[in-house]
């Protein structure tokens, strides 16, 4: 792999951590303006869901064949609680302890990826899980001051993030990516729809701006983050999907005064350290 490769798979990288983290941010500004999480969910999914419409259309709905129907719907359910319970995270714990706890979702896959694939998990990939939980523990330490609710909230989260990776694992054994995106944004619009009209609550300009705008833009980390890893070294490209904690951190110093205390900076590089071994171990792996 050569270095302009690198360069531009960083670059590609990059650029999906600053529009995760721009995500994050609207969320935090979207739940500050009491828009119900329940109708960020369902904009998000519909934005999901538009972005493959094209494809549904062009092959008269073949791109939504499969045998493994019962797999894509779990896919998609798992989907739609970890933008759920990710975005109400938000609502109860400052932007950066939100943040750095989905990065857990990486450290509960190592833990069910061997009982639930059968896959084998080496000592790197063990002992960044292993400095991970150990960097929780000291985040969320008694007297942190980290809501307990929101703590669990975010790492049901994460944990139901697992449920999107280990899914999606299998059905890449047999399933193309344009039929496992289609169902993706069916399920989960169709699941999330219902809430956001029982939650519904006017909106101004500003909001349906703001709502559209990260519905559209946000499907495409999935495209930037697979493009990334396509054209550079894993060991060289992955960390820098992580770059969104900087980002998130400075922005909501600036904007809102929110900092962590000391020993919650401690645990999240802890835990930040742990998911990037964890992340490069498994790339290099796969």
């Amino acid at each position: 792999m050569t270095k302009a490769d690198n360069l531009r798979g960083a670059a590609l990288m990059s650029t999906a951590a600053v529009i995760f983290a721009v995500e994050a941010l609207a969320i935090r500004w979207m739940n500050a303006r009491g828009i119900p999480v329940e109708t960020q969910v369902a904009f998000r999914a519909g934005g999901q869901l538009a972005w493959m419409l094209p494809a549904i259309l062009a092959s008269a709905g073949r791109v939504l064949a499969t045998r493994r129907l019962a797999l894509h719907l779990l896919r998609g359910v798992a989907s739609l609680l970890t933008w759920g319970l990710y975005y109400f995270s938000f609502q109860l714990l400052d932007a950066a302890t939100a943040t750095v706890l989905s990065f857990t979702n990486v450290l509960f896959t190592t833990l069910l990826a061997r009982p639930v694939l059968g896959e084998d998990v080496g000592p790197w990939r063990w002992g960044g899980t292993l400095a991970g939980l150990l960097g929780i523990a000291v985040m969320l330490r008694p007297g942190s001051g980290v809501d307990p609710l929101g703590a669990t909230v975010a790492i049901g989260g994460a944990l139901a993030w697992c449920g999107i990776t280990l899914t999606s694992r299998s059905l890449t054994r047999t399933e193309g990516t344009a039929t496992i995106l289609a169902w993706v944004g069916l399920v989960t619009f169709a699941g999330a729809l219902p809430f956001a009209i029982a939650a519904w609550a006017p909106l101004s300009p500003g909001d349906w701006l703001i709502l559209l705008g990260i519905a559209l833009v946000s499907p495409s980390i999935i495209w930037l983050v697979t493009e990334a890893l396509r054209a550079g070294e894993a060991s060289a490209v992955a960390p820098f999907q992580y770059l969104r904690l900087v980002f998130v951190a400075m922005a909501a110093w600036i904007v809102w005064g929110e900092v962590p205390d000391t020993w919650g900076w401690i645990g999240s590089g802890i835990i930040l350290g742990g998911a990037v071994v964890v992340t490069v171990a498994e790339r290099r792996r796969r």
